[in-house]
């Protein structure tokens, strides 16, 4: 009988003990123990599997009942009789950040006293050490009763690993699960620097020059830098999706998920399985996303669709690339084409500089999940990749973003009736509701200013994902004896064809916007741009010049 699915469950013990299914990755049990680090930090996009795993190291190596050594039985990490002679050896602390996600510092100051109340109180045999200061059971209850001051919070995750050594006479494993998680909500809500701070001095105190350390595993998203967080842990090692460590544990690889597709009887084309949630590539290693996969597993009589990319806000996503300017506008246009770019990648990034460069951006969107990178070229100092939407799943995410755009900068009616009538050849029409976008559009994607080539590039992407079903809308491409802006080549060989030539005044140039869009229209002639259209057959063909001047915009067709 196969077993259920349990979408959702990140407790080991709960998974192992309901009977539900699940992907052997107890080997990372071995690397973990192997790695030469003592610290490492292991950054992975949201729901591939981290806080099931920190779960499972937990319930290998704590000092606890002998139940859970059962919970181990048949599983990969079973044979190797070395690695399990160290099971329940070890006091464990596992702390979880998941959940921390507050619109201020005080929530979250206030929430993490209650979560240290319930690690204390979860290790509160330690109370019984009868070597233990009058002092420190004064501050031990003080952290129970959630009354420890700020300074006392920061040391909570330290002295705690003092008080197991000095109980069990055995130094102390510690799990830190989605660290980076407050992180991100202090960057959103606008106390980044209070929760950078407080992060600094936690991990600091559990971490540097730790004496009680056995060993520690931290997972999060981001490598946020070193310099901002982790400053002074010489021995800390870090495994991004970039890195080799860990490469298999965290997601399904190929191998994997053909089992899995077995085990249930989904005879889905696996090309198809692959189009929609695979294009992950951790250290070389292709890898699926687990909850995308299980999620349409336990239900395939609702197809395949997105999972992942509903399970939380991407505010921040849609942030990031709406304030980004031309450069940024002009990549998502080659990504949503199903190209790739090349850029340099920055792996440790700090949170609030994620803006001040189209690297930061790129890199941060690698790491949360939203790329996929391949091909690393070392140049100088630097490391660039080739970067590419992975997956059908997360290509939905952007076309939702930029439909989300012009929803908010024209209606979703009056632009489906700009589409329309341009495709159509009503250029009178299609001119009068874009002058309307156009005037929306500049408050809604400019931050410092008019910039047209930032409008020009978001109508792109619009044409892009809103005629992809009936066009195909190809920019920048050689045809004839230069290179068009756009080209608008419909898929029905009887409907209209249309080449775009657009053209910038500066506010200060003397040309009209009518001398500039009849030379657009002549260049569009003299260098045969229609000529690509004509080799697909298409004989119905309208040549069109889009001339901006700072609020101004003029349409002419030849």
């Amino acid at each position: 009988m196969t077993k259920k699915i349990s979408i959702g469950i990140s407790d080991f013990k709960e998974l192992i003990e309901d009977n539900c299914y699940f992907v052997d990755k107890t080997l990372l049990i071995e690397e973990f123990i192997k790695v030469s680090a003592k610290i490492v930090l292991v950054a992975r996009p949201r729901r591939f599997g981290k806080t099931l795993n920190m779960s499972m190291l937990k319930y290998f190596f704590e000092k606890s009942s002998i139940d859970n050594i059962n919970l181990f039985q048949g599983l990969n990490i079973e044979k190797n009789k070395d690695i399990m002679e160290l099971q329940s050896k070890y006091p464990v602390i596992f702390l979880s950040f998941k959940d921390e996600k507050h619109l201020s510092f005080d929530n979250l100051e206030m929430s993490l006293r209650g979560r240290m109340s319930d690690i204390y109180i979860e290790h509160r045999y330690c109370l019984d050490n009868p070597n233990l200061h009058t002092a420190q059971k004064e501050y031990y209850n003080r952290v129970i009763n959630k009354e420890s001051n700020i300074i006392e919070l920061g040391e909570s995750l330290g002295k705690l690993s003092k008080y197991l050594y000095d109980y069990y006479n055995e130094k102390v494993i510690i799990l830190i699960d989605e660290y980076d998680v407050p992180i991100q909500a202090g960057y959103v809500n606008q106390y980044y620097n209070e929760v950078i701070f407080f992060m600094r001095n936690f991990l600091s105190a559990a971490f540097k020059d730790n004496i009680y350390l056995e060993k520690a595993m931290i997972t999060g998203i981001l490598r946020v830098a070193k310099e901002s967080i982790f400053s002074g842990l010489n021995n800390l090692e870090i495994s991004s999706l970039l890195n080799y460590n860990f490469n298999t544990q965290f997601g399904f690889t190929e191998k994997e998920i053909e089992i899995i597709l077995k085990d249930y009887n989904i005879t889905t084309n696996l090309q198809e399985v692959k189009d929609w949630y695979n294009g992950y590539i951790f250290g070389e290693e292709t890898i699926y996303n687990p909850w995308s996969i299980l999620n349409y597993v336990s239900k395939p009589s609702e197809g395949l669709k997105p999972y992942w990319v509903n399970t939380s806000s991407n505010d921040l996503v849609n942030l990031l690339l709406a304030k980004g300017g031309e450069d940024i506008k002009k990549d998502l246009e080659i990504l949503v084409e199903d190209k790739n770019i090349t850029r340099c990648i920055i792996d440790n990034i700090v949170m609030e500089d994620i803006r001040k460069s189209s690297d930061n951006l790129w890199s941060f969107l690698l790491f949360t999940g939203y790329l996929k990178a391949y091909d690393k070229e070392r140049i100088g100092l630097k490391d660039y990749y080739k970067l590419k939407i992975p997956n059908l799943e997360i290509k939905s995410l952007y076309i939702d973003i930029i439909e989300n755009w012009f929803n908010n900068s024209i209606s979703k009616d009056k632009y489906n009736m700009m589409l329309n009538s341009l495709t159509k050849g009503d250029i009178k029409t299609f001119g009068k509701i874009l002058k309307q976008f156009v005037l929306n559009s500049i408050s809604y994607f400019d931050v410092g200013g008019y910039e047209g080539e930032k409008v020009y590039h978001a109508f792109i992407l619009g044409l892009l994902v809103s005629l992809n079903d009936t066009h195909e809308v190809v920019s920048n491409r050689e045809s004839g004896y230069g290179r068009y802006d756009v080209s608008i080549i419909p898929k029905d060989k009887t409907k209209l064809g249309l080449v775009i030539e657009f053209k910038k005044l500066d506010v200060d140039d003397t040309e009209t916007l009518e001398e500039t869009a009849d030379s657009a229209l002549k260049q569009i002639e003299e260098k045969q741009y229609c000529a690509e259209i004509v080799s697909r057959g298409i004989n119905k063909i309208k040549e069109l010049a889009i001339v901006f001047k700072g609020k101004e915009i003029y349409v002419k067709e030849g």
